[in-house]
């Protein structure tokens, strides 16, 4: 058996899928790809357990077969290889040789039939969108999941649907970032699912800004999306994601507008001298002004001032530098909004000009 391709053609699939496969497995055959060669085309698979992607590439190969072969290395070599290398691959007993140019791999191989697959259960909504609006909805929201909290549910991005609106929420209990868009579906659908940490990042990896439909499958424990000849299942947080709508401010009587590389320079100027640990950071606004100052343990101090609109009463309050300046990342308009009430409730942050997107910072004590 003889699998022949070019090598740009077999690395950009390996690549996409490449992003599943952890580094350290449960399993050994979860290490590798699963690949299905039939009819001029190479099915790989790839997963976790929790995630599963599959793509194909076009190739000759003379029958049908199914094997497995280490992701990282074959990824790796590939990679390693000239742009538009001829590769051929042939299987030899339980090893699979490697051959382009003057150059020859030998790597084993495990039987295909131990791959372990995600099979979920029967869809219950169906629905497409395109994928610039759904990459979007995750590039503007996903900064703020949880990593490896006990509160399981928070380690995720929220997905929810009705109305005619499509919404993403994430937070780890002390930020909160929503995004949401109009959506045509059909009326009476409502949807609220929790997509893990994992799937959200390779999402927002594989998703492109273009107007390329999704088509997204929705069952009682997963969620499988198809973009062309891509496939990707993951499984759904189970458990209830918290009441968002009570965490966003609505009784704010500051208003502060300024730019938003300005204050995003300058807080990461004054951040350099901010405590390490907590990064917090001293914000006082005044009619027209905001002085921000940072103070380590070092009895290090950084000051700046910057010119704002403002001319509400004076107000000095704490946040977490690091917070504002990845929302301060994901908001792609000149000027940015800032609402205030007092020095102990959270900061709320969107564009000058919508709210699509709605940011929420609670403050630090400092």
């Amino acid at each position: 058996m003889k699998i022949t391709t070019e090598r740009d053609i077999l690395l950009k699939p390996l690549q996409q899928v490449g992003g599943v496969v952890e580094r350290r497995q449960i399993l050994p055959i979860l290490a590798n790809v699963l690949i299905n060669a039939k009819d001029g085309q190479l099915n790989i698979t790839a997963t976790d357990l929790e995630v599963e992607m599959k793509t194909t590439a076009s190739v000759e190969c003379e029958s049908e077969l199914d094997f497995t072969l280490p992701a990282r290395k074959l990824i790796d070599i590939c990679r390693a290889l000239p742009e538009n290398a001829e590769i051929q691959l042939s299987i030899e007993g339980e090893r699979a040789i490697l051959r382009s140019g003057k150059s020859r791999f030998t790597l084993g191989i495990l039987p295909a039939q131990d791959y372990p697959a995600i099979e979920p259960s029967v869809s219950s909504q169906r629905f497409s969108l395109t994928q610039k609006l759904l990459k979007r909805l995750i590039d503007k929201t996903q900064f703020a999941m949880a990593q490896q909290d006990v509160r399981y549910y928070l380690n995720g991005m929220l997905l929810e649907i009705k109305e005619g609106m499509i919404r993403s929420v994430a937070t780890d209990g002390h930020r909160l970032a929503l995004s949401e868009a109009a959506c045509e579906l059909e009326s009476g659908v409502d949807i609220q699912v929790i997509l893990p940490r994992k799937a959200v990042l390779e999402l927002g990896r594989l998703l492109e800004d273009s107007e390329d439909s999704v088509e997204v499958d929705i069952s009682s424990n997963h969620i499988r999306l198809k973009m062309g000849d891509t496939s990707f299942t993951s499984k759904l947080i189970d458990g209830k994601f918290p009441d968002y709508q009570r965490v966003i401010p609505s009784n704010t009587d500051k208003l502060v507008t300024t730019d938003r590389d300005t204050l995003k320079q300058a807080l990461q100027r004054t951040s350099i001298l901010s405590n390490e640990k907590y990064r917090g950071i001293r914000f006082q606004f005044s009619s027209g002004m905001l002085e921000l100052v940072a103070q380590n343990p070092e009895q290090e101090e950084a000051e700046e001032q910057l010119e704002i609109n403002y001319d509400g009463d004076e107000l000095v309050i704490g946040f977490n530098v690091g917070y504002l300046i990845e929302v301060l990342n994901v908001i792609d308009t000149d000027e940015v909004k800032l609402l205030l009430s007092d020095a102990n409730s959270s900061c709320l942050i969107q564009n000058a000009d919508t709210d699509e997107s709605r940011y929420v910072v609670m403050p630090m004590r400092l």
